[in-house]
């Protein structure tokens, strides 16, 4: 059984920074992708970052310049550096990891901005 374990949401001041982890265990074959998400109060979730297996990455607009995807291979795990944030970023964070049989979600983790 495979499972995502995010960590280091929190409170932090606008333009402050914080650095999420999403470790994977379990029986990991062929991943295609880590990426994160994000959900915010009354809206949609939508994807932040993306990272493929060759090394492609992609951000949404909003978080571009700001935001940095990183993988370790050899721990499956996914980490989410998150620089000048803003209120705007306030969400809870989920990580997905996408293989070659199966779409996995983390539990989320909450991030709040906010001075």
């Amino acid at each position: 059984q495979v499972q995502l374990v995010e960590s280091g949401g929190g409170s932090v001041q606008p333009g402050g920074s914080l650095r999420l982890s999403c470790a994977a265990s379990g029986y990991i074959f062929r991943v295609d992708t880590m990426s994160w998400y994000r959900q915010a109060p009354g809206k949609q979730r939508e994807l932040v970052a993306v990272k493929a297996s060759g090394g492609t990455t992609n951000y949404a607009d909003s978080v571009k310049g700001r935001f940095t995807i990183s993988r370790d291979n050899a721990k499956n795990t996914v980490y989410l550096q998150m620089n000048s944030l803003k209120p705007e970023d306030t969400a809870v964070y989920y990580c997905n990891m996408k293989t070659i049989l199966n779409n996995y979600w983390g539990q989320g983790t909450q991030v709040t901005v906010s001075s």
